[in-house]
């Protein structure tokens, strides 16, 4: 069991520092990338407050029932805890 445990350590160990290092080379590159593009300023909006931006279309309850469907199947495979499928399932429900 203390060989288990020590892999286990290790992979964790490498793990942390595979992403520190990712993760650090990623804001590099964003830093040079940002470097090397001229500043550009965005384009003059005209202001029109006489129409209002429409509403997002209201999504389909048949799509929000086959999502319930798969958030149900997820659960029952022992894939979502109870918890969790009750917190998705409000957030589908209420958007």
């Amino acid at each position: 069991m203390p060989g288990l445990l020590r892999g286990v350590a290790r992979t964790a160990v490498v793990a942390g520092t595979a992403t520190a290092v990712s993760n650090r080379v990623s804001r590099r590159q964003q830093g040079r990338w940002a470097a090397q593009q001229p500043y550009q300023t965005p384009p003059p909006q005209a202001a029109s407050y006489a129409e209002a931006p429409a509403p997002p279309p209201a999504p389909d309850m048949s799509s929000k029932i086959e999502q319930l469907k798969q958030l149900g199947e997820l659960k029952d495979q022992g894939v979502l805890t109870q918890a969790e499928f009750e917190d998705q399932k409000h957030r589908l429900l209420q958007a």
